[in-house]
């Protein structure tokens, strides 16, 4: 579920809860349901997207297990370009009186490769908990 849609849900049932339930005891006990109930079904989609996660990589075409690693290659040589070698053609540019390098946009690129980056840590926390195969 969409974190963002998560917190107005809960208070959604939290008030439907208060309005409901006049017994302060009763009314703790069904907001921890309800809580418990939410946590779970998140818990459940975040299983469910790393073993979609998990059988993609290990297809054997690189149309379906490539594409990570195709942007990951990407983004660090768009990364590259950007901090070390548009600086460096700038100046060879700017020595010799020639037009300098194109600049590129990292805005949207700095958002796929610290998403990717974000998959990447947790499959680091799998091998350190023993989780590799």
């Amino acid at each position: 579920m969409n974190p963002l849609l998560l917190a107005p849900l809960l208070e959604v049932g939290k008030s439907l809860i208060d309005r409901l339930i006049p017994d302060t005891d009763a009314r703790r006990q069904a907001e921890a349901d309800f809580l418990r109930m939410a946590m779970e079904g998140e818990l459940k989609q975040t299983i469910a997207q790393l073993e979609i996660n998990a059988r993609e990589a290990a297809h054997p075409s690189i149309f379906v297990a490539g594409w990570r690693p195709f942007f990951g290659w990407v983004g660090g040589s768009a990364f590259a370009y950007v901090g070390l070698l548009q600086p460096l053609l700038t100046w060879v540019a700017q020595v010799n009186e020639l037009p300098s390098p194109p600049d590129i946009d990292t805005e949207f690129l700095w958002v796929v490769v610290s998403g990717l980056l974000g998959i990447g840590g947790l499959r680091t926390f799998e091998k350190r908990a023993g989780v590799t195969r």
